[in-house]
């Protein structure tokens, strides 16, 4: 049995399904680790604001193994740019409880650490797709939904 007929192959005709492309995504992360370090879990969560109530599209909750608190947070951001992907969009607002990645991925403040530099790197790489980035560091109560994430994946563990 032949699967593929080279001779009988034809191009397709039909154009690809344009992809949506929608105006704004918000995306909350937050990382965690029960001693520092210590094991750690990583949350994130992808809404499309145009919808009311906001729509959740997509939801990281991962156990990371043991790390810093700070590579934690860099790991959830960097899952809530990876999936945010699946949405395209022209805007992206990253909303997350740790000052330090908010500010050494907006450039304000120094990678003093090494190791953080691939971090920064890889996440202003996953925001260079998008015509605006807004970086908003906001308390922990305000990032509830990407908490709550984190800790259900360390208790899963």
């Amino acid at each position: 049995m032949t699967l593929f007929d080279p001779q009988s192959w034809e191009p397709p005709t039909a154009e690809p399904a344009a992809v949506a492309v929608r105006d704004r995504l918000v995306i909350h992360f937050d990382g965690g680790s029960r001693g520092n370090p210590g094991p750690a879990g990583i949350g994130a969560v992808v809404t499309d604001p145009a919808a009311d109530p906001p729509e959740r599209l997509a939801a990281v909750s991962e156990y990371i193994g043991d790390t810093t608190n700070n590579v934690a947070e860099y790991r959830a951001l960097i899952a809530g740019l990876e999936a945010a992907r699946a949405f395209p969009a022209r805007t992206v607002e990253v909303r997350g409880d740790s000052k330090l990645v908010i500010e050494q991925v907006r450039g304000t403040w120094k990678v003093k650490q090494a190791h953080l530099r691939p971090f920064v790197d890889d996440a202003r790489r996953l925001l260079e797709p998008y015509e605006r980035v807004t970086l908003t560091h906001v308390p922990r109560a305000q990032n509830a939904d990407a908490d709550l994430l984190v800790n259900a994946a360390l208790d899963a563990r």
